[in-house]
C-alpha cells in the first residue's frame, strides 16, 4: 500500500507548490488535499496508510492553533508539519507543543520544505516533556478528543449548549457531558474558566 500524504491549505496555488515538494521527496506518494479544517480532519480519520500532515494554521474552521491539536487527536500517530504565514516570536515553539515535529514559514524556499518533509517521514523523536505548570495544561489541551476539541471551540465562540448541540449535531446532554470531561481534564470549575484556559495556551487568536 503507497503512503498518504495530507496537504491542508486553504490556497490552491500554494497546495499545488506543496505537492511539488512532495513529488520531488516521496514520489510514490498518494497526495489528499483539504481546504478547511473540517475536511482535512475528515480525510485523516479515514485514510488509513496516512503518513504525513502537511498544516497551514490559518484556514477555515482552524482558530489559532486549533487545527493541530484536532488533527492531533485524530491521528496521534502521524507527524505534523506546519506550513504556515503566521506570525509571532513564539509560533513554532507553540505549534510544536501543540503536536506538530516541525514549523516552516511559507516563504522558505523549496529546497527548505523538502528537507522538513524528508526529516517527518524519516520520523522524529518526541521532546522531553517539561514540567512547567503551563506545558502540564497545554499537554492536557491537546490530549482532549476531536469531539472534545470541537465543544471547546464552540465555547470560545461563546456559543451555548442548544447551539453547540444543533452545530454538531448531537443532544445537549452529549454536549454536557463532553464539557464535564472538559473540565475534568483541565482542573477547572466552569466553562467560562475552560475558555480562559484555552484562550490562554492560544487556541482563540483571533483578537
Amino acid at each position: 500500500m503507497s503512503e498518504t500524504i495530507l496537504i491542508a491549505d486553504d490556497h490552491p496555488l500554494f497546495r499545488q507548490a506543496l505537492m511539488l515538494a512532495v513529488a520531488n521527496v516521496a514520489p510514490g506518494a498518494r497526495v489528499v488535499e483539504a481546504g478547511t479544517l473540517t475536511a482535512a480532519a475528515r480525510a485523516a480519520s479515514d485514510a488509513a496508510d496516512l503518513k504525513l500532515i502537511m498544516l497551514d494554521l490559518k484556514m477555515p474552521g482552524a482558530i489559532g492553533y486549533s487545527g493541530i491539536a484536532l488533527l492531533h487527536a485524530e491521528r496521534p500517530d502521524v507527524p505534523i508539519l506546519v506550513v504556515s504565514s503566521a506570525e509571532g516570536a513564539n509560533v513554532a515553539e507553540e505549534a510544536r507543543a501543540f503536536g506538530a515535529v516541525g514549523f516552516l514559514r511559507k516563504d522558505v524556499d523549496l529546497a527548505r520544505i523538502e528537507d522538513a518533509i524528508r526529516v517527518a517521514l524519516g520520523g522524529q523523536a518526541a521532546a522531553v516533556p517539561s514540567t512547567e505548570p503551563v506545558e502540564q495544561v497545554r499537554r492536557e489541551v491537546a490530549g482532549l478528543t476531536p469531539t472534545q476539541l470541537k465543544v471547546l471551540l464552540e465555547v470560545l465562540d461563546g456559543k451555548l449548549n442548544k447551539q453547540i448541540a444543533f452545530d454538531l449535531g448531537m443532544s445537549e446532554a452529549t454536549v454536557k457531558a463532553h464539557m464535564t470531561a472538559i473540565m475534568r481534564k483541565l482542573d477547572v470549575q466552569n466553562r467560562t474558566q475552560a475558555a480562559l484556559i484555552a484562550r490562554s495556551l492560544g487556541l482563540d487568536l483571533r483578537g
